[in-house]
């Protein structure tokens, strides 16, 4: 073999090694951005509970992407959109006078609506949660916070007013994500749309802060 042939053949390796290289470098910064932009605050949190270690973050953010990104979300028919509004009313004007027991109702809905919507059911709340985080990263954490509260007041007396306050509202987000219609949803509706009125529960959904006001004046 020329010596010519063997430096062309070095000079061959040495390139597909370099370029080997940077490929890899730049796939991994643009997956780690994948990744932040699809979770959001979930990506910060999963950093977070991984003490800093992105790697370790970004794995198991891609795990839950691999498990539930297919996930097919089950359309809901009217009248169950409507009966789900009006439990989340119900919920609402129940903590002014038992707060607790709204906590717990709050926690339930969740659950029962994200499984009519197809996310995992049967109590599996900690995988029920990873899929919703891949779906509704902005809005998971409040049905976790909701939930969290809904447990500490089953077993040691629980939170105070104002902790349980902050669950139900911030748990709203997440419910008015999974009641709202989808825009495929949406569109095949549309035709009917001129005899539809809007949900008793929608409206009054607006009177969830005087509600909690009322609470906190009656507390104080």
């Amino acid at each position: 073999m020329s010596t010519g042939l063997i430096i062309a053949l070095i000079v061959i390796v040495a390139v597909a090694v370099v370029a080997a290289v940077l490929m890899s470098r730049a796939r991994g910064p643009r997956h780690g951005t994948g990744l932040k932009r699809r979770f959001g605050p979930e990506y910060d949190r999963a950093v977070a509970r991984h003490d800093g270690d992105t790697k370790a973050a970004e794995r198991e953010l891609a795990e839950r992407l691999e498990r539930h990104g297919d996930l097919r979300v089950r359309p809901l028919e009217p009248t169950e959109r409507e009966r789900y509004e009006a439990r989340w009313t119900a919920i609402q004007e129940r903590f002014v006078d038992a707060p607790r027991d709204a906590v717990a109702e709050a926690d339930r809905l969740i659950a029962e609506l994200a499984a009519a919507r197809g996310f995992p059911a049967d109590g599996h709340y900690e995988d029920q949660l990873a899929a919703l985080s891949v779906h509704h990263a902005h809005h998971v954490e409040g049905y976790r916070r909701v939930h969290r509260v809904a447990q500490a007041g089953a077993h040691d007396g629980g939170a105070g007013t104002e902790e349980m306050r902050e669950a139900v509202v911030g748990a709203r987000a997440l419910f008015e994500e999974l009641v709202r219609p989808s825009r495929h949803e949406a569109g095949r509706h549309r035709a009917g749309a001129d005899g539809h009125r809007t949900s008793p529960a929608v409206g009054r959904g607006h009177r969830t802060p005087s509600l909690f006001h009322r609470h906190q004046t009656k507390e104080s």
